[in-house]
C-alpha cells in the first residue's frame, strides 16, 4: 500500500512537470531533449494517477496528444534555424508530375476561384478544414463512449500517425503550397478574416505553431485513420467518416494548404501504421500489463 502511494505520488509530480514543460520551456530556456523527454512520459503518468475509468483513458490520450502539440512546435522555437533546413522544391516537383506540368493546386484555384473574393465554397471548404482540429478527437471519443473494448487499439492507432508524422516534421522540415509558391491563394486565411472578422489573428495565431510542417499531411493522414477505426465500430460512422476524409483532401488541395504529394504521403504513413500494428501490438499489451500493475485501483 505504501510502495503504491509512493508510486502515485511519483508519477501526480511527473504529470504536472509533463503539462508544464512545454509551456515554461522558452521561459526556463530547456533544452528541446528535456523538454521532450517530460512531454513524452506524460501519458504514463495520467495512467499511474487516476484509476482506471473512461475519464482516465480520456485524459491519458489528451496528455498524448499535449506531448504531439509540444514536439510539433518545438523545431519553430528557432525559426531562424528552421528556415534554413526548410524543404521547397520537392513536393512542388511532384506536384508537377502528378498535374501533367502544373500544380493541382494551382489548376483548382483557377477554375473554381476568383482572386480577391471569397465565395460560398471557399468558406465552406474553409469550415471543413478548420473541423479537423476536432474531428479526429471526436473519432477516438466516439470509439470511448460507444465501444470502449475497441478505445485502445484505436486511439493508439491514430496517436501513432500524429506521432511519426512529427518526427518527419522534425527531420524533413517542408514549405506548404501558400508559402513556397506566389501564386497560390491561401484561400482558408482569406475565409477566415471575412468569417471571423478582429477575432481571427488572435485564433489563427494560436493554431500556427510551426507553419513549415507540411509533409506528410497529418490533416488527411489522421482523418484517413479515424475513417479506418470508424469503419471497423460501424458503417454508418465509416460513411461518414471518409465523406469526410475525402471532403478535407480536396479542401486542402484547393485551399492552398497541401500538395497532393503531401496527401499522398499521409496516406502510405496512415497504411503503414495500420501494416506495422499487429507487430507492435505484443509490446503494446506488455505496456498496459505494466500500466495495471501499478495503476491504482478504484
Amino acid at each position: 500500500m505504501r510502495s503504491a502511494r509512493l508510486v502515485r505520488r511519483l508519477a501526480f509530480g511527473a504529470a504536472l512537470a509533463g503539462f508544464a514543460a512545454p509551456v515554461v520551456r522558452r521561459r526556463l530556456r530547456l533544452p528541446p531533449l528535456v523538454t521532450s523527454v517530460l512531454a513524452w512520459q506524460t501519458p504514463l503518468a495520467v495512467a499511474l494517477v487516476l484509476p482506471r475509468t473512461r475519464t482516465r483513458d480520456a485524459a491519458v490520450y489528451a496528455a498524448q496528444m499535449w506531448a504531439y502539440i509540444a514536439h510539433y512546435e518545438l523545431p519553430n522555437d528557432d525559426h531562424e534555424e528552421l528556415l534554413r533546413r526548410v524543404r521547397v522544391d520537392y513536393p512542388i516537383a511532384v506536384d508537377r508530375v502528378i498535374g501533367l506540368g502544373e500544380i493541382p493546386t494551382l489548376r483548382l484555384q483557377r477554375a473554381l476561384g476568383r482572386p480577391g473574393e471569397v465565395r460560398a465554397h471557399d468558406t465552406a471548404l474553409s469550415v471543413v478544414h478548420w473541423a479537423w482540429f476536432f474531428a479526429p478527437h471526436v473519432a477516438v471519443l466516439y470509439i470511448l463512449l460507444r465501444h470502449r473494448e475497441r478505445f485502445g487499439r484505436s486511439a493508439a492507432r491514430v496517436a501513432a500517425v500524429f506521432d511519426l508524422g512529427t518526427v518527419i516534421y522534425w527531420y524533413v522540415p517542408t514549405a506548404p503550397p501558400w508559402w513556397a509558391i506566389p501564386r497560390v491563394r491561401r484561400i482558408m486565411v482569406e475565409a477566415g478574416e471575412r468569417a471571423w472578422g478582429r477575432h481571427w489573428t488572435r485564433l489563427y495565431d494560436s493554431l500556427s505553431g510551426n507553419q513549415l510542417a507540411a509533409m506528410p499531411s497529418l490533416h488527411f493522414a489522421t482523418s484517413v485513420m479515424a475513417a479506418h477505426v470508424l469503419s471497423d465500430v460501424g458503417r454508418v460512422p465509416g460513411v461518414v467518416a471518409w465523406t469526410y476524409a475525402g471532403a478535407l483532401g480536396f479542401a486542402l488541395v484547393y485551399l492552398g494548404e497541401h500538395y497532393v504529394a503531401d496527401l499522398a504521403a499521409g496516406l502510405a504513413l496512415t497504411e503503414g501504421v495500420r501494416k506495422a500494428a499487429p507487430a507492435a501490438a505484443p509490446a503494446g499489451r506488455a505496456l498496459v500489463r505494466l500500466v495495471r500493475s501499478l495503476e491504482p485501483r478504484l
